[in-house]
């Protein structure tokens, strides 16, 4: 009896991936070719380079512990365990974008995150993330984790026209990476979720106890 169950449940299971590959086809295929024009356009070797080769790059160890920490616990907690795609944070996404009948999350990884940084606008459709899949797929194949982290910290965005965290560490609190406290680093990473509405010049010290609030609940 439990053989049959298993075999009825599985078939149901394989039944509803076929459905929803004739679905998502059409989606798949407009990604996957977003994908090849903006690699085409530029390589991702290049890409990589040109954020390299900014004056304000700065390298991972140069960046406070406690701030890489926050950012892989509030982005990305699987970050090392996984091959730049999550498919757990992916499910979780898509029962809340299903309970809300909008795209509210996308599960991405930092490794998709820095794809969607490196070639793509920030509008939510399904189509850049397929694109922005296959990017992260590239990225983890040509580089180390820590490599992917570090152009991660590089190229985010912290509002008021900061890109990467040796900007935003300057301008928001007049530190290098290195030596931001407790407080700062809290509010850069709480940052990242809306860097016009949750910078520091906005929120100010709100910004830690909200973040705190959010990681005690997650």
């Amino acid at each position: 009896m439990k053989k049959k169950i298993i075999t009825f449940i599985t078939c149901i299971f394989l039944i509803g991936i076929f459905v929803l590959g004739i679905f998502t086809a059409p989606t798949i295929i407009t990604g996957y070719k977003m994908y090849q024009s903006v690699i085409n356009d530029i390589s991702l070797e290049n890409a990589i380079n040109q954020v390299r080769d900014d004056e304000n790059y700065i390298k991972l160890d140069k960046i406070s512990d406690e701030y890489l920490q926050l950012v892989l616990k509030s982005e990305d907690k699987r970050f090392y365990r996984h091959l730049g795609i999550d498919f757990l944070a992916i499910g979780r996404a898509m029962y809340n974008n299903i309970k809300a009948h909008s795209l509210v999350q996308g599960g991405s990884t930092i490794t998709q995150q820095l794809a969607k940084n490196l070639y793509f606008s920030f509008e939510k459709k399904y189509e850049r993330k397929i694109a922005e899949t296959f990017v992260a797929i590239d990225l983890e194949k040509m580089l180390t984790k820590d490599e992917i982290l570090e152009l991660y910290c590089n190229i985010v965005y912290f509002g008021e026209g900061c890109y990467g965290i040796k900007e935003a560490a300057n301008y928001y609190y007049g530190v290098e990476p290195s030596d931001l406290s407790t407080e700062q680093a809290y509010a850069l990473v709480y940052t990242l979720k809306s860097p016009n509405n949750y910078n520091p010049n906005v929120y100010k010290p709100i910004a830690v106890y909200k973040f705190l609030s959010y990681q005690n609940a997650i």
